[in-house]
């Protein structure tokens, strides 16, 4: 990911940035960032930049003409108009939902402002958003473009050594995260607690999200009160735990934003995929929610759980059902047996697969071999993401499996020449096993007549939805016709 930091003073900037996590990520290649002294673009002997404010007023603005051509001269290296965010008090509040969402660009410019501001109309013509890291007033926008620079560094892949250190941390889920010890065990008289001695990962894991409930009623009441609604939610589509498993599940892994919650009428929005999930108790509600709701968030995408309401969607958004899918849920907690399947321990032998992440040099041959998807550049983002998983014979590439943004398995497709020799199989095991490992529930979405992969589901002990599960895009998001 490239950040473009436009400033004043760049070497506060880079002496920040430069160190600790976000200095060797930079280092290893995941991030680029570069400051961008606005001073370089004045047009004056003097390198000034503000001038004295029209209609009088305390302190002095920063032109528009030098941040123009500082902005300018990233969007010609690029090629693109960049996302813009200015640092200013009177923006949207920065929190976790929009570090991961700007987490998504390829190129991001942050402008800091200084002085009393900078000229409206430079800001009319090149920000796109404008964001506070919090209600007070700073000196300038550096230390704002620090923080959220480092914020949203934490969602690239790679950045993190530990790939699930982003997803386990306070305000995932609405709950801070618990305490934590390390050696000695005795310190000044205090102890470890005993529980995180035992080597009970179960145990340990009940006491964690124990304290991380109390801690978080205690010091974010706010925040409790989310996660009390969102646990409320979680119980009532538990009803319907296989047709609802989606849903759960983002609930679990922390990523759902709650968007509408009356009875069992419930939208949930991915914040790492974007994707919004509908399920409604009957039609007349359903049209309230997309009336209320789905018309004021827009969703690219919309998966609905009741097929009552695909008609109606229909009709108020002339939506089109990109693919009807059966749901299949594996329920227990017992990982799969692997023998005869593939190796765990690296070794290699004539007859026996591999099976390792994906990395870049097999792009060109995932793409060319899954068909359902249109956009070439979302197998990219998994491979990045160490979500992509291949079967191998030697170094050969014989199938590969995936996992969704939202967490479903799939993206499965075994090369023509290796059919018939349960690589498919070994490679929906493994990745059952690699959920279970870090307490997710797998599951996967079958299209509607894809008859072999819902036998594979079948064979491995996944259970079936009874109902349907519907895609939706393609909505026309024009309120006067509703």
């Amino acid at each position: 990911m490239n950040f473009y930091i436009l400033t004043l003073f760049p070497e506060m900037v880079m002496n920040g940035l430069n160190t600790s996590i976000i200095g060797r990520a930079s280092k290893a290649g995941y991030l680029n960032i570069e400051a961008i002294d606005i001073r370089d673009y004045a047009r004056n002997k003097h390198h000034k930049v503000d001038d004295y404010p029209y209609g009088g007023g305390a302190g002095m603005l920063m032109q528009a003409q030098p941040v123009y051509d500082a902005w300018d001269s990233v969007t010609k290296r690029t090629g693109k108009k960049v996302r813009t965010v200015y640092l200013t008090p009177q923006g949207r509040r920065f929190d976790q939902p929009l570090a991961k969402e700007l987490a998504k660009e390829e190129d991001l410019i942050l402008l800091c402002g200084h002085y009393e501001g900078i000229d409206e109309r430079v800001l009319e013509e090149v920000v796109t958003d404008y964001v506070s890291i919090g209600d007070y007033v700073l000196t300038g926008g550096e230390l704002g473009a620090m923080v959220m620079v480092d914020a949203i560094s934490r969602m690239v892949p790679g950045v993190l050594k530990n790939e699930f250190s982003g997803v386990t941390e306070s305000l995932e889920g609405n709950l801070l995260e618990y305490p934590q010890y390390s050696r000695p065990e005795v310190w000044q008289g205090k102890q470890v607690p005993e529980v995180l001695l035992s080597g009970n990962q179960k145990n340990i894991d009940a006491w964690r999200l124990e304290q991380s409930i109390e801690r978080t009623k205690e010091r974010r009441p706010d925040l409790y009160q989310k996660y009390e609604e969102m646990q409320e939610c979680r119980e009532l589509l538990r009803q319907q735990k296989l047709l609802h498993m989606d849903m759960t599940e983002l609930i679990e892994r922390g990523q759902a934003e709650l968007l509408y919650a009356q009875g069992k009428n419930i939208c949930l929005r991915d914040t790492v995929s974007g994707i919004v999930f509908l399920s409604v108790e009957d039609a007349k509600n359903g049209k309230e929610m997309v009336e209320t709701v789905i018309v004021r968030e827009k969703p690219e995408l919309l998966v609905i759980h009741q097929e009552y309401m695909v008609p109606v969607i229909e009709k108020m958004l002339q939506g089109e059902v990109f693919v009807a899918c059966h749901q299949f849920v594996y329920t227990k907690r017992e990982k799969l047996p692997i023998t005869g399947l593939y190796r765990l321990d690296g070794k290699s032998e004539e007859h026996q697969i591999q099976i390792r992440k994906l990395d870049m040099q097999h792009l060109e041959i995932a793409n060319e071999h899954y068909g359902m998807m249109d956009d070439p550049g979302y197998i990219q983002g998994r491979i990045e993401a160490g979500k992509m998983f291949g079967a191998f014979y030697g170094e050969t590439l014989a199938g590969f499996i995936g996992l969704h943004e939202e967490g479903s398995l799939g993206m499965l497709e075994v090369l023509p020449e290796y059919r018939g020799r349960h690589i498919g199989k070994a490679l929906e095991t493994y990745l059952i096993n690699d959920c279970l490992e870090h307490g997710f529930t797998p599951f996967t979405q079958v299209v509607e007549g894809n008859e072999i992969s819902m036998k594979l589901q079948e064979s491995l002990g996944l259970c079936k939805a009874k109902q349907k599960v519907y895609f939706m895009e393609k909505m026309l998001y024009n309120t006067s016709d509703l």
